[in-house]
């Protein structure tokens, strides 16, 4: 697989239509870029499991999944979440194939914790259906729902799209894996963003419990992504073309001078070291 790879985690507000990240995955993928979409829609789950009258928690940011969770959350991110998204990159002009963690064997996954019930932690991943993808042009979007064998049954898995997206970077050797989220970035114990972080570093945010709730899972799967990617990036995907800035701060600018002047990158690099 090529290193110029790019693993793009949507969510948050990015799967709103209000954002340009969308309009960025399909110019992105018209520059030639090889892409690969994970997402999220833990708010569009959490609103059909309360019209369903399911109650539904979290523990350090992932979701806790009983058997009839599980139905709706495979449910709307496989079907609903993910299909809208393909169609709308579709409408913009780009190639999507839409699919989970469950198609082609991509992710395999064992029970993480038994508190938080049918949640899968990732065990192998199987790169085959995206690489082909890949070659033949397309852009894979995937729903981070897996499966794996529990009590010697083998059935559906509910992973944390971070999870998911770290582990698909890493083996895909990604050059690169962004995270677009609605927050502006890691914050330290003051409060304030912090523009670049080691491993090292990222280790100690999590070990003084710093970082808390759904920024926990994205640092985690940062950490293990960049034993195969050179960097991460948790950006703001609230912010106009936040997608195509980050691409082009490493790179010739190919944003307009429009898009240039409406984007402030901000957000916090991670890398190894």
């Amino acid at each position: 697989m090529p290193r110029e790879t790019i693993v793009v985690k949507i969510g948050g507000s990015t799967l709103g239509n209000h954002d340009s990240t969308l309009e960025d995955l399909a110019e992105l993928q018209k520059q030639g870029k090889s892409l690969v979409v994970v997402h999220g829609g833990a708010k569009v789950a959490s609103d059909w499991l309360s019209r369903l009258g399911t109650s539904t928690g979290f523990i350090n940011g992932l979701r806790v999944t009983d058997t009839e969770s599980l139905k709706v959350v495979t449910a709307v991110l496989g079907g609903l979440v993910n299909k809208e998204l393909v169609v709308a990159i579709q409408a913009l002009g780009g190639k999507a194939v839409g699919l989970s963690g469950c198609d082609g064997n991509l992710l395999w996954a064992s029970m993480k914790n038994p508190e938080l019930g049918y949640v899968g932690e990732i065990v192998t991943v199987a790169p085959a259906l995206l690489k082909l993808l890949l070659k033949e042009g397309y852009m894979p979007v995937v729903a981070p729902v897996s499966f794996g064998s529990v009590e010697g049954r083998t059935m559906l898995l509910n992973v944390n799209g971070d999870a998911a997206a770290g582990e698909i970077a890493a083996a895909l050797i990604a050059e690169k894996l962004i995270f677009l989220t609605d927050v502006d970035g890691v914050r330290d114990v003051s409060g304030r963003v912090i523009s670049r972080l080691n491993i090292t570093e990222a280790k100690a945010l999590l070990k003084s419990e710093v970082a808390t709730g759904g920024m926990v899972p994205k640092i985690e799967a940062s950490i293990k992504a960049l034993a195969a990617v050179s960097t991460v990036h948790i950006i703001d995907g609230r912010m106009p073309h936040a997608l195509l800035s980050v691409i082009a701060s490493s790179e010739i600018p190919r944003l307009s001078s429009e898009q240039a002047s409406q984007s402030q990158l901000g957000g916090t690099s991670i890398v190894p070291g």
